[in-house]
């Protein structure tokens, strides 16, 4: 499997799963530039702005390790240009994040860290 077929799926189970405790999946990948954020979510009046991370097994390590200060930075100027173009007065903002760990011959192993990270 190739790094973007991991985390193409890595994504589609984080969109399932979110969906599956309330949240609606507004945009997957939204881009500004070369920058983009993975998922943005919204229930009620919270909006999260999602990092998923995949792995295949944990040789390289958790997937939350990967989430390193500068990716922070990149998600939350892409995040802002968001809230800018789709923003709404009332709305609560922030980050979440979704690891995967893809286990051979057995289901995925999820876990969401909801509000993972402030700046």
């Amino acid at each position: 499997m190739t790094a973007k077929s991991l985390g193409d799926r890595g994504e589609a189970l984080a969109a399932q799963f979110l969906e599956a405790r309330g949240w609606r999946v507004t945009h997957r990948n939204f881009r500004m530039g070369r920058k983009e954020i993975d998922l943005v979510a919204r229930r009620g009046e919270v909006v999260a702005f999602v990092e998923v991370k995949t792995r295949g097994g944990l040789g390289y390590g958790h997937p939350l390790e990967a989430i390193t200060w500068k990716k922070r930075r990149e998600i939350a100027q892409v995040a802002q240009a968001w809230i800018d173009r789709h923003g709404r007065p009332g709305e609560t903002y922030r980050f979440d994040a979704v690891a995967i760990v893809l286990h051979a011959g057995g289901g995925p192993a999820i876990e969401h860290v909801e509000d993972a990270w402030r700046l």
